[in-house]
């Protein structure tokens, strides 16, 4: 790998990275985008729909992939990590290590390798709930449209019949990791979040109870490239079920775990409430709320979702979740926020909507970023600018047009070089 000199470089190939990287490269300026995945896209590759147009990410991705195909002044890595970043405003100095994917630009995605291979894995793009091969297409619209080996299998003998089955000799077993640097002016850190750890929220039965799920679980079983083809079933026993209760605010807005609000969770809640009465006809909801945050224009959804006569909106903050013996049905309890009235709920499925964690809470940018106490980075006087969900939680298109604010913040950084 060649070092390589460019007046922006992005961190984080998501929506908001995306962006970055097209606006500023669309008015002449030289760019490198940098992802962690074998795959462009960020989270939104595994949703079903986003909101407020309702539709799957598709088009808005594939636009995006179009438009980084069509422009030479982006030089996108995947499957590299940033070990570090230094200098200063209008001089950084971003090291990137690049890891193999055993994969090269020969392949033409043709499934030869997959079909001929004997090893599996769990699926992280799934959050673990079905297998793949070792050899794989991260997703039908993967960008770049390339498999990729998963590193614990390099080095297995087995792996041997799927690089032999590829009929143009694109699987190379033997690439090694390789190291480069990127000189850029300024640094655009994009490198969006994680849902917070249902785990630790012990009362709600997460990894407990096999019925209780999160919400970016709930994306995967809706989508139709998911581990159910699009069918919305319970984990337990793989049957559709009949009463689906969502907790809002799993543990956002509390001081042991998430203290703030990460303001897209109740649009997307309701988002998913569609999702179970659009496939399962006669499926009752139940949504357990402190309070409907549906600001702007989402508020329509709220309005519309209220005309459904079979979703329900209880005021009540969950307490607890528990499993029936034998059934794998869920009761949840209740407090109503305003009366203090207990109550309880027999369901089948438990969807947990929980918040929103920075990736940068965990990896800050290694330069002079600030972040507040929660992990998000503040703007400030630098050249190293968080963007999207680095910088608080956002919606999709939120976080477009905060990425595309963002990128020109990045160029006049640039200017003061």
């Amino acid at each position: 790998m060649e070092n390589l000199t460019v007046d922006i470089c992005v961190v984080g190939g998501g929506m908001a990275g995306m962006t970055a990287a097209l606006e500023a490269a669309e008015i002449g300026k030289e760019v490198a985008l940098i992802e962690k995945e074998a795959y462009l896209g960020g989270r939104v590759a595994r949703m079903y729909h986003y909101f407020p147009k309702q539709c799957p990410p598709t088009c808005g991705l594939e636009i995006n992939f179009r438009r980084i195909r069509q422009n030479p002044r982006i030089h996108y890595f995947t499957l590299a990590d940033v070990e570090s970043v230094d200098g200063q405003d209008g001089a950084y100095t971003v090291k990137v290590r690049q890891n193999p994917r055993f994969v090269n630009e020969k392949c033409t995605a043709c499934g030869e390798c997959e079909t001929a291979c004997e090893l599996e894995r769990e699926s992280a793009f799934d959050y673990g709930l079905k297998k793949t091969k070792a050899v794989y297409l991260p997703h039908p619209m993967a960008f770049p449209l390339r498999h990729v080996v998963d590193p614990a299998f390099a080095g297995d003998a087995k792996m041997k019949a799927a690089a032999e089955a590829c009929p143009v000799d694109a699987i190379d077993l033997g690439q090694q990791a390789e190291n480069f640097d990127i000189a850029a002016g300024a640094v655009v850190w994009a490198t969006g979040w994680k849902p917070y750890d249902a785990a630790k929220i012990e009362n709600l039965g997460f990894g407990q109870c096999k019925n209780v799920i999160n919400n970016v679980i709930m994306e995967r079983l809706a989508a139709p490239n998911g581990p159910t083809d699009g069918k919305i079933l319970r984990p337990s026993d793989q049957k559709e079920p009949t009463k689906v209760a969502f907790a809002q605010c799993a543990g956002s807005r509390d001081e042991n775990h998430l203290p703030y609000c990460s303001a897209v969770c109740c649009a997307a809640t309701i988002k998913q409430a569609a999702y179970v009465r659009e496939k399962l006809p006669d499926a009752e909801v139940h949504v357990f709320y402190i309070d409907i945050r549906t600001p702007g224009r989402l508020e329509d959804i709220y309005a519309n979702a209220q005309e459904d006569e079979k979703l329900f909106f209880h005021r009540g903050k969950a307490a607890r979740v528990t499993e029936k013996p034998g059934s794998g049905n869920l009761v949840i309890e209740a407090e109503n926020t305003l009366t203090g009235e207990k109550s309880e709920m027999e369901v089948d499925l438990v969807v947990l909507a929980t918040g929103m964690v920075p990736n940068t809470a965990d990896t800050p940018p290694t330069a002079d970023a600030v972040r507040d106490d929660w992990g998000f980075l503040v703007d400030g006087d630098t050249g190293v600018i968080g963007a999207g969900v680095s910088s608080r939680p956002l919606d999709v298109s939120a976080s477009v047009q905060d990425a595309t604010g963002k990128a020109m913040k990045a160029i006049c950084a640039k200017a003061r070089e």
